[in-house]
């Protein structure tokens, strides 16, 4: 179901002169984003630049266009800061560079990577600075993320396995998205978590380590409490790890270690039952509404997106080829 519109902040250096647009630019970031030092190799009346921003539930969708440039998170600006965050960037269309904590890294198109603000970072935008921000709470990715501090400037394949997932669940992440969310925000905000966590999760010993069997029983109960409680509609993970005494970490973990995501498990659930009922005839008095709305969809076209995306057409076109 679609959500109210959230607050939409846009800087562009449209709005002043040439000779003006690069300061401009420094001073929206550092209020849009965070107090940082930048240069460019574009002539100063050439410079152009474009800043996009909303909220998505507790993080920050932004998007930024532009020239090439150099960012600097300096000791200065560290000191002067109230708030900082981690950020995961995104750049789809050139490669570039970015360092932090003596680690180097180059990124290929579609690459994500993990920055916190809290500490010294340089970016290298050597064609372009079109990129997509997420803005994550520390204490956010923290619960995700027990070795969150290590994890930062480490490249993010963005080509294969959950990296790649990661990749691009990210590039639908802008800030006209976040404004109007497809799904409730704190939807799309555990998915993000769960597929941050696999990604850099991938082929970690410490993911495989004892405990596993308690681990496994507790993803069973998991998903059978997802099961039982599918048909509630704007059911979240929250909801069930409160249901079940849990902390929405173990959650979280437990389904990444069994190489899902509550939301893959949620939609496969729903799924299911509305498969059995489209099958069935002692269910052709129900519209395709009222099926949506018995597997927790309230939203008829969000039903019958997912009946496309999942089982492959739509709830009357189903209902034919289920019965032949």
């Amino acid at each position: 179901m679609s959500q109210a519109p959230q607050a939409f902040h846009r800087w562009s250096t449209d709005a002043v002169p040439p000779a003006q647009r690069l300061d401009y630019w420094v001073g929206a970031v550092c209020e849009g984003f965070l107090e940082m030092d930048i240069t460019s190799p574009v002539q100063a009346s050439h410079f152009a630049a474009s800043l996009e921003s909303a909220p998505l539930g507790p993080l920050v969708v932004n998007e930024v266009r532009g020239s090439a440039q150099d960012v600097y998170r300096t000791r200065r600006a560290i000191a002067h800061s109230r708030h900082n965050y981690y950020y995961l960037l995104c750049k789809t269309d050139s490669a570039w560079t970015m360092a932090q904590d003596g680690r180097c890294a180059r990124l290929l198109p579609g690459d994500p990577v993990l920055v916190d603000s809290r500490r010294l970072y340089e970016f290298h935008l050597l064609q372009s600075a079109d990129t997509v921000s997420l803005e994550l709470p520390t204490a956010w990715v923290d619960a995700w993320l027990p070795d969150a501090g290590d994890q930062v400037a480490r490249r993010i394949d963005g080509q294969a396995g959950w990296g790649g997932v990661l990749s691009g669940f990210v590039r639908q992440c802008t800030p006209q998205m976040a404004a109007r969310p497809p799904l409730p925000a704190q939807l799309l905000c555990d998915q993000l978590g769960s597929l941050l966590a696999l990604a850099l999760g991938q082929g970690q010993p410490q993911m495989q380590q004892a405990g596993s069997e308690g681990r496994a029983a507790l993803r069973a109960q998991v998903l059978d409490a997802t099961r039982e409680r599918h048909t509630e509609a704007g059911l979240t993970a929250a909801c069930v790890a409160n249901g079940l005494g849990i902390s929405q970490r173990s959650l979280h973990r437990c389904l990444a270690e069994g190489n899902t995501t509550f939301a893959t498990a949620l939609a496969g659930f729903r799924m299911q039952a509305a498969q059995r009922m489209l099958a069935d005839a002692r269910f052709d008095r129900l519209s395709v509404a009222q099926i949506g709305f018995r597997v927790g969809l309230a939203d008829a076209s969000h039903f019958v997106r997912q009946c496309r995306r999942h089982l492959g057409a739509t709830p009357g076109v189903l209902r034919r080829l289920l019965r032949d």
